[in-house]
């Protein structure tokens, strides 16, 4: 590593090393470089070319993957553990199938793909625990109700497409779609079903059988039974219709609710600072969301925290070890124990995290590091595992298993302009960056895709059930992979029937609506 200078003055005797600002030499500096973004170009592309909770799932649970985290690896907090950074990591091609798994053919439509992730078998049941509930608040309330019939897959189907449709054609208030006004009433709404129909399905539409919903304390209470079994669908379609590519994203959405809600959490970091938090495991590329997990609750302590974000990993990473698969994740979840853990199953993980975890070397920690100039960088090394202190527009500590040490490319820097003169300052030349910072800003973006789509259209409205929010959310979430299936599967052109010059995701919901001129018949 010859453009790299071993800096002792005060680290104590642990040799480090910092990147200097000369980059023409750079590339020389990394030894083994073997990951990039899937199928794109990009910086990290090229460097590959020049380098060559307190509610939990019901899914079960490997026991490779899902130990427990109560023993700690004490081997990571060694004297000896982490070492100079001048070792050849190893890191094993990519060679798992991956994209869009279905038989659908050209002809296929757009509900002919919402079919994958929200197959009828969903609106069947649907049917039968929504009208088993209409019966059961009649027993219980010992009085019929006159104005409710049972209901059918074709009317829920309706049901749930005009929730869709609400979040595109968007009112204060769903009364005013039935409106006589002719510049508010929507008399497509008219004429599928009538407003006290709708108001009906809403009262009753259910999940579950809620005559045999264990209270809380008893054997088998489940604090999301009224929406597991359409957890645990969605959770197979999702992760059949789409194998994972290389990159891969973990990291938070939050859901916003109308109320007050005791699941609900504070976020600070995200645009959504409250609301209902969901871990999601999502492609880097194409956004694409292959599993989620939902989570209610604070951890007591660090150690819980540890525990936590130990077990929302391996289980949302369920089913992909030893296919090499490289995830990114935010500083909530990386620690060196866990990096380690995923190295043992064959998965490769990049992420910043908090200096104060288990295992991370005691010379790098900031209090020992001193002030860092933008770009200047300490690293040490323990086998695959490299750890990383550097200033970039703050301080960033980050832990990863699929980078080599040394600078790989130069951000973009601010373009600081003299008002004398007109000239850049020197913050216009941009900031170097080890690879562990450059991979982690190049495919930490999975969940963020995600996002961007599924909050383009809301669906549903707001309502005073905690359940309903995540219901409407697995729903449009559902329509957000079943467009990318889409996209990807027709290599971006648009279904058979479709003028327009661009089929966008607002064109795929419209398309959804899935009845004829004989179906449209009122619904009382």
């Amino acid at each position: 590593m010859a453009h790299l200078q071993e800096n002792n003055t005060s680290m104590g005797t642990l040799p480090l090393f910092v990147g200097e600002f000369i980059v023409q030499n750079f590339l020389s500096a990394v030894t083994t470089v073997l990951l990039g973004s899937d199928r794109g170009s990009g910086k990290c592309q090229r460097a590959l070319q020049q380098q060559a909770a307190i509610w939990q799932p019901s899914e079960p649970e490997h026991p490779a993957l899902f130990s427990t985290y109560d023993v700690l690896d004490d081997e990571c907090t060694s004297p000896d553990f982490w070492g100079e950074p001048d070792q050849v990591i190893s890191i094993e091609p990519f060679t798992a199938d991956s994209g869009p798994q279905h038989s659908l053919g050209d002809d296929a439509d757009t509900l002919d793909y919402f079919r994958l992730l929200f197959p009828d078998s969903l609106f069947e049941h649907m049917v039968e625990q929504t009208n088993n509930y209409a019966l059961y608040r009649q027993r219980r309330s010992s009085r019929s109700d006159a104005h409710w019939h049972p209901t059918d897959i074709r009317e829920i189907r309706a049901y749930v497409g005009l929730n869709i449709l609400m979040g595109i054609n968007q009112l204060p208030d769903y009364g005013m779609y039935w409106a006589s006004d002719i510049f508010i009433g929507n008399a497509g709404f008219k004429k599928t079903m009538t407003a006290r129909r709708f108001e009906k399905l809403n009262q009753n539409l259910r999940l579950c059988d809620r005559g045999s919903e264990p209270s809380k304390g008893e054997l088998g209470y489940d604090g999301l039974y009224k929406i597991r079994p359409l957890m645990d669908m969605v959770g197979n379609t999702m992760w059949d219709a789409y194998l994972p590519n290389r990159c891969l994203t973990i990291d938070e959405c939050a859901i916003a609710p109308k109320g007050r809600f005791s699941p609900t959490q504070y976020m600070p970091s995200k645009p959504l600072r409250k609301g209902l938090k969901v871990w999601m495991l999502c492609d880097s590329r194409s956004g694409y969301c292959h599993r989620t997990r939902i989570h209610v609750g604070k951890p007591s302590d660090d150690l819980a925290a540890a525990a936590l974000s130990h077990k929302v990993v391996t289980s949302l990473a369920r089913g992909l070890e030893g296919r090499h698969h490289h995830i990114f994740m935010d500083s909530f979840f990386t620690s060196v124990p866990l990096l380690q853990h995923l190295l043992h199953q064959g998965l490769y993980a990049c992420g910043p995290t908090n200096p104060c975890r288990r295992g991370y070397p005691e010379a790098l920690k900031p209090r020992n590091v001193g002030k860092l100039a933008p770009g200047e960088f300490y690293q040490c090394q323990h086998g695959n595992l490299v750890a990383t202190i550097t200033r970039d527009a703050k301080i960033v500590s980050c832990v990863s298993t699929n980078s080599a040490p040394g600078i790989v490319g130069i951000g973009p820097g601010k373009h600081d302009v003299d008002s004398s003169d007109g000239d850049c300052g020197l913050a216009g030349l941009g900031i170097p960056r080890p690879l562990p910072l450059l991979l982690y800003q190049e495919n930490m973006k999975g969940v963020d895709l995600c996002d961007q789509l599924r909050e383009c259209y809301q669906v549903g409205r707001p309502c005073k059930k905690w359940w309903r929010y995540f219901l409407w959310f697995y729903v449009n979430l559902c329509i957000v992979n079943a467009y990318v299936v889409l996209r990807e599967s027709r290599g971006g052109s648009p279904p058979a029937g479709f003028n327009g010059k661009q089929f966008t995701q607002r064109h795929f919901r419209i398309r959804l609506l899935d009845y004829d001129d004989s179906q449209c018949n009122q619904i009382n």
